[in-house]
């Protein structure tokens, strides 16, 4: 090989070099994202009787991705199986009343959060558990736990021994364990209109999940004699609200979701949906 064919040479893998670097650098381009979510955790995300999706994550994420300008797929998936799915490459994105907690984020990764609602309890009408004292009324497990325990604390007598309805695998299911393991018998279900059910028909005492998921429960057929009753609890290892689960390998999809929520919780996006679905702003803090 003559001296210029040799320099021409090392010119061009040089090039070639910095355009692979570059494109390294870019990061992953995203056009398609397949975002998993439940389908029954209303007025999070349902399904309706005609099979088409409807709520608040349904209606947000369509602006979301618009606001991303990339192209989106829905795909139903089990509450209890969303992170190995989404690790197992199924979807791309968790969308799914998802809680960002410690926990939680040791597998995965969270977009900035998009609401942010406290976890209560519900029992029937007639139910002396539907007077708990506190009701609505919001302690945090981050700023004041002692306060949050002493709160607990007040209520453990009245509620010792009664049977408690959780999703399993949820954020409410790790409060109990974590904060009344003893003091009531718990009975996990696979979705919270399961235990709805079994709230409706006696076979739990009272059930416990955010107080913007138990209000639009009230709402639906059948749960005409649900009441809210006693504190509602936030932070700490119920985590810093709803978000977008993301693998940790996708730091580009993290970023892009990141500036659409900053941007509908800046236009005031989140609060129109919040005042939609729930009837108050739950836009996080």
């Amino acid at each position: 090989m003559t001296l210029s064919r040799l320099m021409c040479a090392l010119c061009m893998t040089a090039t070639l070099a910095t355009s692979f670097a570059g494109q390294a650098a870019e990061g992953k381009k995203w056009t398609t994202v397949r975002i998993g979510t439940e389908g029954a955790f209303r007025p999070f995300n349902f399904t309706k009787p005609d099979g088409t999706l409807d709520g608040y994550e349904i209606d947000l994420y369509k602006i979301l991705c618009d606001s991303m300008k990339v192209t989106c797929e829905i795909v139903i998936q089990p509450f209890t199986g969303m992170i190995p799915a989404l690790n197992a490459g199924k979807f791309d994105a968790i969308m799914s009343g998802m809680s960002a907690t410690e926990k939680r984020r040791e597998v995965i990764a969270f977009s900035l959060p998009y609401s942010n609602s406290g976890q209560t309890f519900a029992a029937l009408k007639d139910s002396p558990l539907a007077k708990l004292p506190d009701t609505g009324v919001r302690f945090s497990l981050t700023k004041d736990e002692a306060g949050a325990i002493k709160e607990l604390e007040k209520i453990k007598p009245l509620i010792a021994g009664k049977t408690i309805g959780v999703q399993t695998a949820s954020i409410a299911a790790n409060f109990l364990n974590h904060y009344l393991k003893g003091v009531v018998k718990v009975r996990e279900y696979k979705t919270t209109e399961e235990h709805d059910l079994d709230l409706a028909a006696g076979r739990v005492d009272f059930i416990i999940a955010s107080s913007t998921y138990l209000n639009g429960a009230r709402e639906k057929s059948g749960n005409a004699n649900m009441v809210l009753s006693g504190p509602s609890f936030i932070g700490g290892l119920l985590g810093s609200g709803s978000a977008i689960g993301l693998r940790k390998s996708d730091p580009e999809l993290k970023q892009l979701f990141d500036e659409a929520i900053l941007k509908a919780k800046q236009d005031g996006t989140l609060k129109r949906l919040g005042m939609k679905w729930f009837g108050q702003d739950i836009t996080p803090l």
